[in-house]
């Protein structure tokens, strides 16, 4: 799909990206980010996948309970229908949204919006998750950020899932999922 350029001297958009393992603090980084959207007065936006009910219906909250009000939504397309006159547009949980969400991050910074996306890179096995690759090959910056692992200290990169589920998408928290570094990973 082609977009053509803002080249009306109107503020220009871009893709930033926070990404990590589980626990390493990616929505804790975009409520920051949010902010200080906020205190800039920018007009603000922010999307949630429906099923992420874990803490909160309307609130994007982080593992230490930090929160900043959401929007939950099914299809990434529905952003399009909440968003007039918005500077920013804040997105978790990225992984859990349908392909369209890449060409949707896209058109938003092509029509001059900073769209701010965060969401875990990898799964539980170790896999790229979701949409995630492709939001990153189209991003202008991305933060990644890691957790300390549960078994040895380092650092970790890696979501380890403590329960028998073999389904891609599980919700859960310290329960079900402990961060993990590469040799602890592999080696359990």
């Amino acid at each position: 799909m082609f977009i053509e350029p803002n080249n009306s001297g109107e503020r220009r958009g871009s893709i930033e990206v926070i990404c990590g393992s589980m626990f390493s603090g990616k929505t804790e980084e975009l409520i920051r980010r949010l902010k200080r959207v906020r205190i800039a007065n920018q007009r603000i936006a922010v999307f949630k996948p429906h099923i992420d009910n874990r803490y909160a219906e309307e609130k994007i909250v982080s593992h230490d309970t930090n929160f900043f009000d959401s929007i939950p939504i099914r299809f990434a397309k529905e952003i399009f229908d909440k968003i007039d006159e918005i500077e920013v547009v804040g997105i978790d949980e990225a992984q859990f949204f349908d392909s369209a969400i890449v060409d949707c991050c896209d058109l938003l910074a092509f029509r001059g919006i900073r769209v701010i996306v965060a969401g875990l890179d990898m799964d539980y096995l170790g896999k790229p998750f979701g949409p995630m690759p492709q939001i990153l090959a189209k991003a202008d910056y991305v933060t990644k950020l890691h957790a300390i692992c549960q078994q040895c200290g380092g650092i970790a990169n890696y979501s380890y899932r403590k329960v028998a589920n073999e389904e891609q998408v599980m919700l859960g928290a310290t329960d079900s999922y402990e961060p993990r570094c590469r040799k602890c990973y592999q080696q359990s």
